[in-house]
Order: structure tokens, then sequence, then C-alpha cells
């Protein structure tokens, strides 16, 4: 018999209906939203970012194992970049942290980005609140990686580290100007790196003038794949999360979720291989146009 994914059921930390209930609601279960509304919970929700080959997922390993030994229990969102033609995630993420699964009170889901521009995916708001209403203690979220459009986490991470190396450097201006006014924590990766010191103190540098009275946002030096910096970045997270607690964006963020779930609700009518197939078969007639197409189709 298929297991139904109960909020009991999840609320005891059974992973076979945790994971069924992220697939009810990444597949848009007619039952989906029954189960989400109730569902209540609380954890601290930790996004990763940063340009590709910064080490995200190794920074992800790292931390998961060192709160695993403090027995936490962690939630992994790894949030894989997608085929642009069938949406299918590519599973990179979950390959390189093999060795998590042997550990009891890791549970790592990947997930499809499935054409979000955002560095998410359009159903990671329900993914986090199925894991909220787990009781994992930590769940963490890395983003596919795509440059300055990531700026989407900062609206569902409680904390947000962004993930850089030495060499980006030579691209600081660029991420001035983007990614990097995101971040709650800087972490320079790979810092047995040349250069890796100075880097940090220019990071160092712009978030002063980024500070307020209550936080600056604080630069981590760590090694992923020797664990080098890991406990400190922890306690970064930690502080952060303190000071976080009656941040005035909450009403912000919680309209920005509403928006979406409704915005998804409305359009879970519309198929987007339903509309491939459509223009497939108009584009062989001559007079086939983009915009007459749309004008159609919102008529209707």
């Amino acid at each position: 018999m298929m297991l139904i994914p109960t909020p009991e059921l999840i609320a005891a930390g059974n992973e076979k209906a945790i994971a069924r209930a992220i697939s009810w609601v990444e597949n848009n279960h007619p039952h989906a939203l029954q189960l989400l509304k109730q569902l209540n919970g609380s954890a601290d929700v930790i996004g990763i970012t940063g340009p590709p080959g910064a080490g995200k997922s190794s920074l992800v390993h790292a931390l998961a194992k060192y709160w695993s030994k403090q027995n936490l229990r962690i939630a992994i969102v790894a949030v894989d970049p997608s085929s642009v033609f069938n949406f299918g995630s590519l599973l990179g993420d979950r390959l390189r942290m093999q060795s998590l699964f042997l550990m009891p009170n890791v549970f790592i889901r990947s997930i499809s980005s499935r054409g979000s521009l955002g560095g998410l995916s359009g159903s990671i708001i329900e993914v986090v609140d199925v894991l909220k209403h787990a009781k994992f203690d930590k769940i963490i979220i890395e983003t596919v990686g795509v440059g300055q459009s990531e700026v989407e986490i900062a609206g569902l991470a409680d904390t947000t580290i962004v993930v850089s190396v030495p060499e980006s450097g030579d691209e600081i201006q660029t991420l001035k100007s983007g990614i990097m006014e995101i971040a709650d924590i800087f972490v320079v990766n790979k810092s047995d790196r040349d250069g890796a010191e100075a880097f940090a103190s220019h990071l160092q540098k712009l978030a002063h003038f980024r500070s307020t009275p209550d936080w600056e946002t604080q630069v981590i030096l760590t090694n992923a794949m020797t664990e080098t910096g890991i406990p400190e970045l922890s306690n970064a997270i930690s502080k952060h999360a303190a000071h976080n607690q009656g941040n005035n964006r909450m009403n912000f963020l919680l309209a920005e979720r509403a928006y979406t779930l409704i915005q998804k609700n409305r359009m879970k009518s519309v198929s987007v291989i339903a509309l491939k197939n459509e223009i497939e078969l108009l584009r062989n007639e001559n007079n086939f146009n983009l915009y007459g197409f749309i004008q159609t189709k919102l008529q209707n």
C-alpha cells in the first residue's frame, strides 16, 4: 500500500512520509495544499549561495557533519540545475554528499530548479515548511549557483551565506552590485590558496560599510575539504540567528510567501509541456505570432 504522508508521520520524523510529502508539493498533488494547511514548525534555515566552483557542496557537507556530531537533526535541500528541455534534475550535489547518507540524523533531498531563474525551485517554500514540521534543527538550502539572480534565497533563509574563493577578488565589482548585497555572512572558502587573507580583508571593509548598529556581516575563512573554519562558521550562524529574532523583514517575507503560493495555485492549470506542444503545432502555420498566442490564452 502506498504511504500517505500525514502531519503525524512527518512530525515523527518518518523519512518515507517526509519524502512523499515533498514529492506531493513538488508535483502539485491534489491533496498537497490540504496537507500544508496542517503543518507548522520552526527551524533555523541557512541559505548557501555563491558562484559555481566556490565549494558550496563541500561546505554544506562539512557543516552537516559538524552539526551531526552535536546530535542535531539536519535537512539538506540541494537545488540542482535542471535540463531546459525536460526540467529533470542533474542531481550533482547529491552525488557529492554520499557519505552523509550513512548519518541517521541527516536527511538529503535534491530538487530541480525546473526553470526557476532565482537559483531555487518554485516549490522551495513548501518543501521548507514540510521540513520545519519534521522538527529538524537545521535546514540547509544550497542554491544552483547561477550568479546575481540568486537573491531569492535572502527572502527564504534566516541566514544567507555567500561563498566565494580568493580568486573572486578580480570580480569584486560585479559581486558588490548583486549577490554580495544579500550576505549575512561571507565565507572565503579554499582559504589555503594565495590571496585568501587579502580578499577576506577586502570583504570585511565592504561589510563595514553595510553594517548596522546591531549587526555587521562577518567574514569567515574556511577550507571545507579539511573542515578548517567550520566551528567558526557555525558560531557565526548562531550569532546571526540570535540577532535575527524579531527581524522587521518578517511581514514582507510572509507577504512574499503568500504571493508565491497564490501565484502558483492560480497557475496550476498552465502546463509548460502543453504550451510547447501547442506552439509546435501552430508554428507549422506561416502566421504564427507569439503575442497573439499569449493574448488568446489570456482571454480564455
